[in-house]
């Protein structure tokens, strides 16, 4: 009876499932990408600066807590050296998605390299530069999870069906 009338008690804030972590500001015009993706399926997430270079004692903290919070999975974003992405991965058992942010010298192949050239034994699957990659860093979270939530996974299963659709079977004479 308690429950009928005093519901608002019981519903439960849904919790942050994805942490988006960047090495510096600039790289949030990439990674806002990966927000926008993870907004569309309704998940929530958390955005982060930290940098492996600068602030070596917040990556460490903020790597070891994450067995404390909601975190699922970790998406990091990096130029230049990048090493976030790896040094998160060191330090947790979550899942580390690596997404290599463009640089101006090297158009961020130097970050490809530096993220997916991981020694064995640290996981870092890792996806192309730029928006591209911040965007199937999403949808590559959204499948993870869809492994354990069913709503993630019916939308996660529209939204194939749609991106199918929205392909069309013969080209359009000009």
């Amino acid at each position: 009876m308690f429950l009928n009338h005093y519901p608002e008690f019981f519903i439960m804030k849904k919790k942050t499932l994805v942490s988006i972590v960047m090495g510096s500001q600039s790289d949030w015009k990439t990674l806002k990408n990966t927000e926008q993706i993870l907004k569309d399926f309704d998940i929530q997430c958390e955005k982060k600066i930290v940098s492996a270079h600068r602030t070596p004692d917040r990556l460490y903290d903020y790597a070891k807590k994450l067995s404390e919070t909601s975190i699922e999975v970790v998406i990091a974003g990096a130029g230049g050296a990048a090493h976030l992405p790896g040094m998160i991965s060191s330090l947790t058992y979550l899942p580390v998605l690596g997404v290599p942010i463009e640089s101006k010298s090297l158009k961020g192949l130097d970050s490809l390299l530096s993220i997916v050239q991981m020694p064995a034994g640290i996981p870092l699957p890792t996806l192309a530069i730029g928006k591209p990659g911040a965007i199937n860093a999403a949808l590559s979270a959204v499948s993870i999870l869809a492994n354990k939530y069913p709503e993630i996974k019916e939308k996660l299963v529209v939204f194939k069906k749609n991106q199918t659709k929205s392909v069309k079977k013969k080209p359009k004479n000009e």
